[in-house]
């Protein structure tokens, strides 16, 4: 689990409550959340398919649950592989490949098993980096746009509420509803998109950034098993993909 999201969803609107104060009951309309939840669905709908708008509910877990492999793991474990390699040869990983969680170094290593050229290898993994990447960059998007249209919704809100009121300006019992939907669909609409969507999106993109290393890692080590490179040389290598910091030598 993230807790950085958490922690930061509940400061970040804790903060805002604790400025309000007593007055809560006040910021709390549900004609204005119906056009501002309601209509940020609904244009959410009409950009995407339906498959893809329904995907949103995955990808918000995503940003709480959805855990990258560190580099520093990941060319640990090539490393150990590589050992293994040298030692014993490549069909001895045959039994290693089981008991690997990540599905990309597993594929992975089940061609360089196989007996698959470094080339067939690099293509393959490749292509598949570049098709996460794409269904990461949706999920993404569709932040990004949520983003876009919850402030949206919250003029067009503003909007009703300020027709409403000058219809009505002959009773004053009717100005303070309508002036009411009138601020607060666009306070909402901007809770939701600084709050949620825009920092959800960003995290989102930082990941599939994280992820992208990590499989370029892989790929990078993979090979290196195939032509039976000196662990050493390969983690050497593998190590320059990180920052100084966290380069850890499993050698010393």
């Amino acid at each position: 689990m993230d807790i950085a999201t958490i922690i930061g969803i509940l400061l970040a609107f804790g903060l805002v409550v604790s400025a309000i104060g007593g007055g809560i009951s006040s910021f709390i309309d549900p004609p204005s959340m119906l056009i501002v939840i309601g209509g940020t669905v609904g244009v959410l709908l009409v950009g995407y398919p339906l498959k893809t708008a329904l995907s949103v509910i995955g990808v918000v877990m995503k940003t709480f649950m959805y855990k990258v492999d560190t580099g520093s793991d990941v060319i640990a474990k090539l490393v150990e592989l590589a050992q293994t390699v040298r030692k014993d040869g490549i069909l001895a990983l045959e039994s290693e490949v089981t008991n690997i969680d990540n599905k990309f170094m597993a594929k992975g290593l089940q061609m360089a098993i196989d007996g698959q050229e470094p080339r067939v290898i690099e293509d393959i993994l490749t292509m598949e980096m570049d098709k996460i990447a794409e269904r990461h960059s949706v999920g993404s998007d569709m932040f990004t746009a949520l983003g876009t249209y919850a402030p949206s919704m919250g003029m067009i809100g503003t909007l009703v509420g300020l027709v409403l009121m000058l219809q009505n300006m002959s009773d004053p019992s009717s100005i303070g509803p309508s002036m009411s939907i009138a601020l607060l669909t666009t306070f909402y609409g901007a809770l939701m998109a600084n709050i949620l969507f825009l920092p959800m999106s960003g995290k989102l993109k930082n990941r599939s950034k994280q992820e992208m290393l990590v499989h370029e890692i892989i790929l990078v080590g993979v090979q290196s098993l195939v032509v039976g490179e000196n662990p050493r040389i390969m983690e050497q290598k593998l190590l320059g993909y990180l920052p100084p910091k966290d380069r850890k030598s499993s050698f010393e």
